[in-house]
């Protein structure tokens, strides 16, 4: 494999030295960001800025030239291009063209090379070096982690593509010369591949871009782990004497056998990795990657380095002895642990010894019960394409009604709070160094639904400034997200979902908290409560919300909840379930248009069909015993009271939509003043 710079860019002419520096200088910032950019999202961000500089510093041509024949400098506006010489434009892209050519290498590998070392251009030393700092750019919000997220998903010559087109504008023809100047094989298919990211991200690409996110010139510093630092360099002093001692010991005396006293614990046999294969990530990962997942967890836990634990944990999940309980989320395998499987924590807690494990795919909990006559048990959940909120805490350990968690090491703070009560405030949970919680009540799985507690957590702003969520458990290992969609405004584009922190977002939830009960042990990962549509209703009757609930799992599928609330009512008094479906796209990002119906009486004793759409809606029609047509997104009309009625939709576009999961309306399923008296049709989504 050749890595030649000066042979990848034959395409442009070379340019004189001085040349080249005065591009190097003029564009410094914008050569920089490109590295930076292209560079694979593997590495921690303060390999990347260093990298990034190393590159554009070492991509001046060889030392045959001096000197350029025109003495022209470069312009100082906004690119060396803009000055409109072609001398300028020739640089611009030869210069381009070498820094694409040195990103693109640094993560080739020879053929034979070992996956688990660095590619060769990695290994050479580089300037720029840093000893004793941490560099990274500055933090941006959620979309820029979004941005940096789909772009590590990316191979190389396409993020390269991306970044041309968006960051630096260049139109198609120039990306493609660039491409097959950088030696990448087929630039049209990196091109198309980019085109297809362009559609996904939309085009505020380009700004996110320019944020101060990717910017590699403008890095904030943190100092490395200073004790840690200090007991290496005292371990450097002592290694040689223990070691000698230690050597001499082992050829002089023999194992001394310990008398075996005490019962031990079965295992399932020999496990399938030893514990020493385990991954460990170091304890800053999690503040300078692009992947804020549960691969960016430390290994933590008085017990991590606990080889005869973990070689146990390791054995029941390769083979579960006897008596072994084995618990799985829905579609989740319980196969043996792969090689790559990481730790992510080991230690005892209220008298058990509690591991987990990383595998990629999956988070495994290993319970250990402190006598060794009881059975040990082991739980599966899905982790695969987690985030920072579904990846925020795992769930240790239940007893009594409470749960403690184990937070994810960018969590700053923890409160709990009632769903129920939308108007108290949070109250502060104790979180050790380690991030274990205090036992902190969960959701009951029965019984009455007079409270419903969840977590309030908050994201440090080394990942994002301002960002706190909520999480509740379902009884699985990881709880979910909620999330909230507010009512639809009066302008373009469609409100998105959001964090449920608000006093609106909270308000809303407490009428349809109660029905995450239902949720319960079905793999949930995310739970998103839209309210899309109000209503007036009829004789000065109040105002009524319409909203569907979602819950997706980590499988893929999801279920709704289409609910009808009226401000007449109690503020925490349960919403009314006029529809669901299971294993559908409504009221996702898939799926964003609904309607439903329902049946609504007036304190007068008046009955009404009410129906409401979402937010592309235009017209309602109702068929049955009562047909009528209305234009808008709501409808209201007198009907018998054992009215049978069909509630369909059209859209802006003139498609039809159908209620999704419907059944037709019975006699005696309507809604009261001030009161639920059972469900009646449902909403629908489009796929």
């Amino acid at each position: 494999m050749s890595t030649s710079q000066r042979r990848r860019a034959k395409a442009f002419e070379p340019v004189a030295l001085d040349h080249a520096e005065a591009v190097i200088v003029d564009q410094y910032t914008r050569l920089v960001r490109l590295a930076y950019l292209t560079l694979p999202g593997r590495l921690s961000r303060h390999r990347r800025v260093l990298a990034a500089h190393s590159l554009v510093q070492r991509a001046l041509p060889g030392f045959r030239v001096r000197h350029a024949t025109a003495r022209v400098p470069l312009p100082r506006s906004g690119s060396a291009d803009a000055a409109g010489t072609e001398p300028a434009r020739t640089g611009t892209a030869y210069m381009t063209a070498r820094v694409l050519c040195a990103a693109l290498a640094h993560e080739r590998r020879p053929r034979g090379w070992p996956d688990r070392l660095p590619p060769p251009r990695a290994l050479r030393p580089a300037l720029p070096v840093v000893w004793g700092l941490r560099l990274f750019p500055r933090a941006g919000g959620t979309e820029e982690i979004a941005l940096a997220q789909v772009l590590s998903e990316l191979p190389a010559p396409a993020r390269a593509a991306f970044v041309l087109c968006r960051l630096d504008g260049l139109a198609h023809p120039e990306v493609v010369d660039l491409l097959a100047a950088a030696d990448v094989p087929d630039p049209e298919a990196a091109l198309r591949a980019a085109r297809r990211v362009e559609e996904t991200v939309g085009e505020a690409a380009g700004k996110l871009l320019h944020s101060q996110e990717f910017d590699a010139c403008s890095v904030q510093t943190r100092p490395t782990d200073l004790l840690r630092r200090r007991r290496r360099f005292r371990l450097v002093w002592c290694a040689a004497g223990v070691t000698a001692i230690s050597c001499a010991a082992l050829l002089t005396i023999g194992p001394v056998p310990v008398p075996g006293d005490k019962p031990t614990r079965q295992t399932g046999g020999r496990p399938a990795i030893s514990a020493d294969a385990l991954l460990r990530t170091s304890s800053d990962v999690w503040a300078d990657t692009s992947r804020v997942d549960f691969s960016a967890w430390p290994a933590r836990g008085s017990r991590a380095d606990d080889r005869e634990l973990l070689t146990r944990a390791l054995a029941a999940w390769t083979d579960p002895p006897p008596g072994t309980r084995v618990g799985a989320t829905p579609a989740t395998t319980t196969e043996p642990p792969p090689r790559g499987t990481q730790l992510l924590y080991a230690d005892d807690v209220d008298g058990e010894a509690v591991v987990l494990f990383h595998d990629g795919r999956r988070v495994v909990r290993y319970v250990e019960p402190a006598s060794p006559t009881e059975p040990a048990s082991l739980d599966f959940s899905r982790a695969d394409d987690s985030d920072v909120t579904t990846a925020a805490a795992l769930a240790v350990g239940r007893e009594d009604g409470k749960v403690r968690y184990l937070t994810a090491p960018w969590i700053a703070e923890a409160r709990t709070r009632d769903l129920l009560s939308p108007n108290s405030p949070g109250r502060p949970l104790d979180v050790s160094g380690q991030g274990l919680t205090a036992a902190v009540d969960a959701p009951s799985a029965a019984g009455p639904c007079d409270s419903l507690p969840v977590l309030q957590l908050r994201s440090s702003a080394r990942i994002v400034e301002k960002h706190a969520f909520l999480v509740t458990d379902l009884g699985d290992l990881a709880p979910a997200h909620l999330s909230y969609t507010p009512l639809p405004g009066t302008g373009a584009p469609a409100r998105q979902p959001r964090e449920a922190t608000s006093g609106t977002a909270l308000r809303s939830w407490a009428r349809g908290a109660c029905r995450l009960a239902e949720l319960r042990g079905h793999g949930v990962r995310a739970v998103n409560h839209w309210d899309y549509a109000d209503q007036k209703l009829p004789e000065d009757g109040g105002r009524a919300v319409w909203s569907c609930t979602r819950a997706s799992t980590w499988r893929g599928p999801g279920s709704v909840l289409l609910q009808f609330r009226t401000s007449t009512e109690s503020a925490t008094a349960p919403a009314k379930v006029v529809g669901r479906a299971r294993t559908t796209a409504a009221c996702s990002r898939f799926g964003q248009h609904v309607v439903a119906g329902t049946r609504w009486t007036a304190g007068s004793g008046h009955r009404y069909v009410l129906a409401a759409g979402s937010r592309d809606v235009t017209r309602l029609t109702v068929t049955g015993d009562v047909d009528t047509e209305r234009r808008g997104r709501t409808l209201a009309v007198r009907a018998p009271e054992d009215a049978r009625v069909t509630v369909r939709a059209r859209l802006a576009d003139g498609e039809e939509l159908a209620e999704v999961g419907a059944s037709t309306n019975r006699p005696g399923q309507e809604s009261a003043p001030g009161g639920d008296r059972g469900s009646a049709t449902s909403g629908g989504g489009r796929r």
